[in-house]
């Protein structure tokens, strides 16, 4: 159960949000330049000023209340018992709420488990390596994992753990309301997507969830096992970078 300062803020955000809507509000202005138009977004927007400015600031506050909510939510949840009696935090997410793009893992390991931060051991340096590399920074994107605690032996997410999970991340996903989307790996494609293909057959393609633009490549866990295949994951971030305007 959320906590009462928890229900306090989802009442103000609830009331926030009404008060918009009554207002006429229909677009949601982000801060750094570009225009939610609910939930279809759009670039080369001015940075709002004004009254624009403020309701962009109440745009951000609210993502950033409910994203907390949700959190708490999380923290507490206790529907895979195991993994509840098992793990040292829960592990939910980072980055800023009006992010343009946000990488999805398939569950927290050890390290994440004990700092309740998602990809901060070796993996997470190789996805930092590669989110450099395509002249961005972690601070810029979203990252977040399907499942919020870490499964025994670092084993793949069972069926019944991601419908545990998925109105979690699926809540993330559409609070940032994210233009892209970058599915890490097999078991975050086929949790967001719903698919059974081979992550090799979902490579290269182009998917929508909502209004975002998905793409799949493999796990960074899996190019620590397989560098060969880090030139793969290249050519989809080449691929998602052409596609986000971003020349390399």
């Amino acid at each position: 159960m959320a906590s009462d300062a928890g229900k306090s803020k989802a009442k103000r955000l609830k009331q926030q949000l009404e008060a918009l809507a009554a207002a006429g509000v229909l677009d949601l202005p982000r801060v750094n330049g570009q225009t939610l138009q609910a939930p279809i977004v759009s670039a080369g927007m001015p940075v709002p000023t004004g009254p624009a400015a403020e309701i962009a600031e109440t745009i951000l506050l609210s993502r950033r209340d409910s994203l907390e909510i949700l959190s708490q939510e999380v923290a507490a949840c206790r529907r895979c018992e195991a993994l509840a009696c098992a793990r040292t935090h829960t592990v939910f997410g980072v980055g800023p709420t009006n992010a343009r793009i946000c990488f999805l893992g398939e569950a927290p390991g050890a390290d994440e488990d004990a700092s309740g931060l998602p990809f901060v051991g070796r993996a997470g340096q190789l996805l930092t390596k590669i989110i450099e590399s395509c002249q961005l920074t972690r601070e810029q994107v979203y990252i977040l994992n399907v499942l919020k605690c870490r499964p025994p032996n670092n084993r793949p997410p069972l069926p019944e753990e991601v419908a545990n999970c998925r109105g979690y991340f699926a809540g993330q996903l559409e609070i940032i309301a994210p233009e892209y989307i970058c599915c890490l790996g097999t078991s975050a494609a086929h949790a967001l997507l719903q698919t059974t293909e081979a992550i090799g057959k979902l490579r290269k393609r182009w998917f929508k969830h909502r209004s975002a633009h998905v793409i799949c490549t493999y796990h960074p866990s899996y190019l620590l096992r397989n560098p060969a295949a880090k030139r793969e994951v290249w050519d989809d971030m080449k691929m998602l970078m052409a596609q986000m305007g971003v020349d390399l």
